[in-house]
Parts: C-alpha cells; structure tokens; sequence
C-alpha cells in the first residue's frame, strides 16, 4: 500500500491494515481536533469549562503549594500558552508544570499545576483563545506520571464517497486494529513537525555531537511548506551564515530561532550557548525526536519483515501492563524459548505488550531477529547507543528506555457521517476515541483516512 514521502522521512513505512481509507481532510478548523486530557485518577479535562466544578479556595495549608488547574486552548502550541500564562501572572515558566504536551492546531483542554500562585489571580488570566480555570490543589508538581490518556473527538471533512462507503470503510479499518488488538505505536507526525519536519534530523546532530550543524538546521534548513518570508530568511541565512542580517529578516513569530539568533549576534561561534537560550523542555524535543525516528524505523521494519507486534518472539522484550491499562515499562522481561508461550497467553489477555526499545546510552537491544532489527537501523544511521550521552550538552542525555510495539484504541465510536457544511457536495465523519498516554491520535487517523499527501490533508 502506498506511504507518502514524507512519513518514510519520518520512519513509518508501512500501513498495519489492508481496508481502503475514506479520504478526507482533519484539522479544517481547531474545533475539529478536540483533545480532553484525563488523568489517572479519573479526572478529566473538558473543553467546555462549564461542566467542571471549579475552585472555591478555602483557606489555604501546607499541602497546597500547586495549584491544580484546567488550561483550554485553541491554535495555541504548548509552550507560548504556558509562556503567555506566566507572563500575565508575572511568574517563571518553570513554576508551571504540565502532564502532557497537546497539539497547538486543536482545542485542547489539559492540567497544569502552578506553583505558588493563589486562585483569585488565577481568575484575572486572559489571554485570547486561552481560559484557565482553578479546579483544586496537589502537593506536588504535575508530571507524565499522572496522565492516564486523552479523549479525542475528531471531525474528517472532504470525504468524497458516500455515507455508507464512508462507515463501510472506516468501520472495517477499526475492525482489522481491534482483531490485532490495537495500532502500531508509531510516534505521530507532530513529534517531528509537519510543516518543516527537522526537529529529528537536529536531534540526530547534537546527537552525533555536531552542535553547529543542529543549528544551522534548526535555523536555516528552509521548507517549501512554510510562510515564504520564513523561508526565503532562511535560505538567506542558510547561504551567507550572517546572523546579524537574519535577526533582522527573521520573522517575529520565529520566537524561538530568533532567541539563539540574539544570542549568535554577540557570540558568533558559541552554538551551545545559543541553544541553551532554549527552554530546557524544548531542547529535550530534538533528541527525543530523533530517538523517536529510530523506533519509528524500527517498528516498519519489524512489520514489514512479517513479524508479528501482537506476539513475542525469542528475544523481544515484553512489558506488563497496569490495571489502569497503562503499560509499565519498568516491569520487563525478555523473552526465551521456556517463557514464549506464557508470555504469549498474557498478551492475548491483555495483561502484557510487546516493547521495542528507545535509543539511549542505558538500554540493551532486544536479542534474537529483534534485535538485529535494532542493529541494521542503528549501523546504517552510523550511530551507537553510546552516542546518547551528548557530551556538549549533558542535560540533552538521553538513558533510553521501552516503549509499546502496539496500543489499545478504547471507545471506539463513528458518531456521525453528514454533508460538510464547509466543502459542498462532500461529508464530513465525526469520530471519537480514547488513546493511552504516549499514543497519537494521527497514528490511527492515518490508518483510517490512508492519506496519499499528509501535508494536504491537515497531517
């Protein structure tokens, strides 16, 4: 089956279903991505703010140094709505802590716990297109730790085949994912960006220890995809390696690039310095991403080698999972002849998955046909595990860990398939689901739409 250019480019090669797609564009509008955060112990994040019951503080102890809110936010990224909060609250970034990061063309509703920070002023927030409403307090930061999984309710529009093919389609695509159990836990296409997909091509630099490459990529390496004033800044800047002319050519919604440019005006050849002018979390992305590239390449290999990602093989790696359903990467085994077929029988019941390993200096390979999966990827990249260990930037490190091979797809429901108000002549299919932290909606969007041109159709 056909994969665009641009997904092998980020290492998923393959389709794990044979049924037809229905076509179609997401994203049309950020109404159309609606994404509600859940944590784990059951409370959720809603987009309409008022169905939760709000904070009334009382009077305030020791145990209540953060203050647990709901963030919802509309054609916001993660970073510049906390960025924007902090700022009207005339706090640091850094007394801000999050579950997970949501995607910025979407509405989306999420926990956020600020530290030290009273829900009277709270109350006075507002920003465009950002609401944060006090819910409570924790006594510590908010974490990964504590997110259970998002609720999504996804609206297709420009579906061109008729509503019975439409359900036809779409319903036989989920019935294949639910017979194997669940998707391929592919990371998703935001992981690396859509629009300019580099933020694992920087991570595979700093990576290799090239910090000035990783910046002349981050900053220069131009998209055809991209506003052409973006573009044509870089190309310059790409060509002339003068960052005094690009911060003046660079457009001011190039927060980012413009922080390391205002660096490299004063330190032309101090790229480390550059890059740590970064929020922290935001550095992390580039070696993630790329680490995230590999296990995607890893992962379409396996599948495209006929292995199965709903059994263990000899050597693979196996992780439980907990009664919440999460998957516990801490609780492993490798797998051998002896175990195979308990191991198996665990996973047909649900109570283990197949993992795949994430580079990182910490983290074995898989043994048996696995494992010299693993091997051929990484030698062909020309990189070892060692090289997780980034030596100009340690903080960037990366230990390495496993991740699911395959994820459970909960709640599965077509809820409508009507004429697209917006596209005459075509329909529109609303559909929601509830995916386990770590997975992306677009994983299982991809399966069902089998999109010829992602970038066209909103990926």
């Amino acid at each position: 089956m056909f994969v665009s250019k641009l997904e092998k480019s980020l290492g998923i090669e393959v389709y794990i279903t044979s049924s037809r797609g229905i076509g179609g564009v997401i994203k049309r509008f950020p109404e159309d991505f609606l994404v509600e955060e859940i944590l784990r112990d059951g409370r959720k994040a809603e987009v309409e703010t008022s169905k939760i019951k709000g904070y009334t503080p009382q009077k305030k102890s020791a145990q209540q140094r953060f203050l647990l809110c709901v963030l919802v936010k509309r054609n916001w990224d993660n970073f510049q709505a906390i960025k924007a909060v902090a700022r009207q609250l005339g706090i640091s970034m850094r007394q801000i802590s999050i579950a997970g990061i949501k995607d910025a063309e979407a509405l989306t509703a999420q926990h956020i716990a600020i530290e030290n920070v009273n829900a009277d002023e709270v109350k006075k927030v507002q920003i465009k297109n950002l609401e944060v409403l006090p819910v409570g307090y924790l006594h510590v930061k908010l974490s990964p730790y504590y997110l259970l999984g998002n609720s999504f309710t996804i609206t297709v529009r420009a579906v061109s085949h008729t509503k019975t093919e439409i359900q036809r389609r779409a319903l036989n695509v989920v019935e294949e994912l639910q017979a194997l159990g669940g998707m391929p836990n592919f990371y998703g296409h935001q992981r690396f960006g859509t629009i300019r997909p580099i933020t694992h091509l920087v991570g595979k630099a700093l990576v290799k220890g090239n910090i000035y490459q990783a910046a002349m990529l981050f900053l220069a390496k131009p998209s055809p995809h991209e506003h052409p004033q973006s573009r044509e800044a870089r190309e310059e800047l790409w060509e002339t390696k003068n960052f005094k002319k690009a911060m003046e050519c660079f457009p001011k919604n190039l927060h980012y690039e413009r922080l390391m440019l205002k660096h490299l005006v004063k330190k032309p050849k101090d790229f480390v310095g550059a890059f740590r002018r970064l929020p922290l979390k935001l550095r992390r992305l580039f070696p993630q991403a790329y680490q995230a590239y590999l296990f995607n390449k890893i992962l379409s290999r396996r599948i495209n080698q006929g292995l199965p990602i709903n059994r263990a093989e000899n050597g693979d790696y196996v992780i439980e999972v907990e009664s919440s359903g999460l998957p516990n990467p801490l609780k492993y085994y490798v797998v051998n002849q002896e175990s195979k077929d308990e191991v198996n029988k665990m996973m047909e019941s649900g109570k283990m998955l197949l993992a795949i390993p994430l580079a990182g200096f910490k983290q074995a390979l898989s043994k048996g046909v696995q494992g010299e999966i693993e091997k051929a990827v990484l030698e062909e990249e020309g990189i070892s595990l060692e090289n997780f260990k980034i030596k100009g930037m340690p903080e960037l490190s990366l230990k390495g860990g496993l991740r699911p091979a395959l994820v459970h797809i909960k709640d599965f429901s077509l809820r409508e398939v009507s004429k697209d108000e917006v596209n005459k002549q075509k329909r529109k299919a609303v559909m929601s689901f509830m995916l386990y932290r770590g997975a992306y909606a677009t994983i299982l969007l991809r399966e069902i739409m089998k999109p010829r041109n992602p970038l066209k159709a909103g990926f």
